[in-house]
């Protein structure tokens, strides 16, 4: 007679849920995080197959070592003056990220996303990318429009909604939309940049030309299905594309490990592909614009896609409405064993004799400044917390080139009820 319980002698079974290491209040010891020397990753040519190179997945690309030192093979042997120009622009990222975390606060608008601790990230991968490159970005990317010279005062504008804004109040601040710049419409979605990325870089491979694509997402996004379905196509048609993966260690309130980092980095998610996988530093601007020139060069010689994951720490909340010390510890930012990506690049230029602290002071104050100038430009056209300033009956346009029937009924159909309530923003143009 077969037993009632065939596995009798086994242990019944678990499910495992990922936990972070570090919670509100403990103690914070990253010694577990491996750190790899720098400059011990190997470079391959840009014509190697992306099966001769896997261990590049699972280790770090990493140029700038403790004495402040560039080694190794991925150096990209910059000069002063463009790691200057990269300093700089990683600095007015934080400057401008300060001003309107402000704003926010003292609610001039509803919401912001600062990059502390990832400026290298965007400002690396825009330095080593044409400028006719096309970048599909995530939220935390504004460093690439600040880099390709977008007008502080444009940026300052669509984040307060007011009459200055080209997108008429239309998107949520910080979702910028730049055609001049190369800057795709971002996405509050997750993930829908990457198959627009690989569809744009697929069409320009059909057309002959010889502009890529580039295209960011976090680590956590690496779990939705648009970043499978973008991979797939990308290997089968061998899109022109750099995939970017930002494991800045926290998806809002959730750890990395609910995304997989347990299991292995994100650099492998390319390996079951046979995409091109890099693990970089990412508080290295060196290490990123090294990595962003290589998978660029693949890209516009037909080698195919790369994925670069970009291992870093996400210092402050995910957003304004976020507040990170109600899931994890106080102590993290401060323990981060890759350190500051903004000290790293000005102690480098120190250790050069090309940059001394008087100057980085100045320069500081000077990008401070200038953000304030910005803004009261900015606020000249009004900001999110006085209300609508567009015209009521535009938020129906855009959406379609001829405004179908239907749509002009409801326009009329609300501008009648707006009158009839005697409320003062129904108004037309």
């Amino acid at each position: 007679m077969a037993s009632e319980h065939p596995r009798a002698n086994l242990k019944p079974l678990s499910l495992h849920v990922p936990e972070p290491k570090f919670r509100p209040g403990d103690t914070v010891d990253f010694s577990a995080v491996d750190v790899p020397a720098a400059g011990a990753a190997r470079r391959p040519d840009t014509a190697d197959k992306p099966q001769d190179f896997i261990d590049l997945a699972y280790t770090m690309v990493r140029v700038l070592d403790e004495d402040n030192c560039a080694v190794g093979p991925w150096n990209p042997k910059l000069s002063p003056d463009a790691m200057r120009r990269m300093l700089r622009n990683m600095a007015l990222v934080r400057a401008f990220d300060e001003r309107m975390f402000r704003a926010q606060r003292q609610g001039k608008t509803s919401f912001y996303m600062k990059s502390l601790g990832e400026e290298a990230v965007s400002i690396g991968a825009a330095a080593a990318l044409a400028d006719d490159d096309m970048c599909f970005p995530s939220y935390r990317q504004q460093g690439v429009l600040i880099s390709r010279g977008c007008p502080l005062v444009d940026m300052m504008n669509q984040i307060y909604s007011n009459t200055g804004d080209k997108l008429q109040g239309k998107q949520l601040p910080i979702m910028y939309s730049e055609k001049r710049f190369g800057f795709f419409s971002i996405s509050g979605n997750l993930t829908t940049q990457y198959p627009q990325a690989v569809g744009w870089a697929m069409a320009s491979a059909s057309r002959g030309d010889t502009r890529i694509a580039a295209t960011w997402c976090g680590e956590g996004s690496t779990a939705e299905g648009d970043f499978h379905s973008a991979l797939t196509f990308a290997t089968v048609y061998r899109a022109p594309v750099i995939f970017n993966v930002v494991n800045n260690q926290w998806a809002i309130s959730s750890f990395s490990g609910f995304a997989g980092a347990e299991a292995t980095t994100f650099a492998a998610r390319a390996v079951g592909y046979g995409v091109a996988g890099l693990r970089v530093d990412g508080n290295d601007a060196l290490a990123v614009y090294a990595a962003t020139l290589w998978a660029a060069e693949r890209a516009r010689t037909n080698q195919g896609p790369t994925l670069i994951e970009h291992f870093t720490y996400r210092a402050e909340g995910h957003s304004t409405s976020d507040d990170p010390t109600q899931y994890r510890s106080a102590g993290e930012p401060n323990a981060w064993p890759l350190g500051d990506p903004i000290t790293r690049l000005k102690d480098h230029l120190v250790a050069l004799g090309e940059w001394d602290e008087e100057r980085h002071a100045a320069q500081d104050k000077e990008l401070a400044e200038m953000v304030r100038d910005a803004q009261k430009e900015a606020e000249k056209n009004g900001i999110l917390g006085h209300g609508l300033h567009q015209p009521l009956d535009s938020l129906f346009d855009g959406v379609f080139e001829e405004m179908p029937w239907h749509l002009r009924e409801q326009r009329q159909m609300m501008l009648d009820e707006e009158e009839a309530s005697g409320r003062p923003w129904a108004r037309k143009r």
